[in-house]
């Protein structure tokens, strides 16, 4: 049974990581890391500046009213800063199915280990509220997106060819990746957190 409810403002955190849902207030502080063009790079769109970053959040929250998405913002508790963003979406209540993405992170953040304990959070709290399967999707060309997936245990499903169009105007190959509730209660979750330690 699905426990999760759009209305309810989640907070996840341990002792790395703090996300909070996601909101207008946060803008003056993501700016600057939306300001960064590696932030963007296998992005489908660009939120760049004040504006289209206020767009942006604004079409988040918008889908949170909708009950098609749920956006978070990350803090890194280490430096009590704001690190990025994710969000859960495509999210079928029917189905117990959810997809976990639209992540982004400053350069600075990256590589430190913050992503997995936002993993970490994430998954737990998703197979906690009753989904059974989690999807990622990547353009193809995304390796270190794509290593730290499988890194948290995804399995690679497929490739979908010439699937949606790159900010340059090319057509790109998504890879779907995916995880399950029985993978994750019997031996994915003990593994990820082991790799937190």
């Amino acid at each position: 049974m699905i426990k999760f409810d759009f209305t309810q403002d989640y907070t996840l955190e341990n002792e790395v990581a703090l996300l909070r849902p996601l909101s207008l207030q946060d803008l003056p502080e993501l700016l600057y890391i939306a300001g960064q063009p590696e932030v963007w790079k296998y992005s489908t769109l660009k939120a760049d500046t004040a504006a289209d970053l206020g767009n942006y959040i604004d079409s988040a929250l918008a889908n949170r009213v909708a009950e098609k998405e749920y956006p978070f913002v990350i803090i890194d508790k280490r430096t009590n800063g704001y690190a990025g963003s994710t969000r859960f979406y495509d999210i079928k209540l029917n189905q117990h199915n959810v997809s976990l993405g639209y992540t982004w992170y400053a350069t600075q953040h990256q590589g430190t280990g913050l992503n997995k304990h936002c993993k970490y959070l994430l998954l737990d709290f998703a197979f906690q509220q009753g989904f059974e399967r989690v999807e990622f999707a990547a353009d193809t060309l995304n390796e270190r997106s794509i290593a730290a997936m499988k890194s948290i245990g995804c399995m690679q499903e497929g490739i979908l060819r010439s699937h949606t169009i790159r900010q340059d105007g090319s057509r790109r190959d998504t890879i779907v990746l995916s995880m399950l509730k029985p993978e994750w209660d019997q031996y994915l979750k003990e593994r990820l957190q082991n790799k937190l330690k």
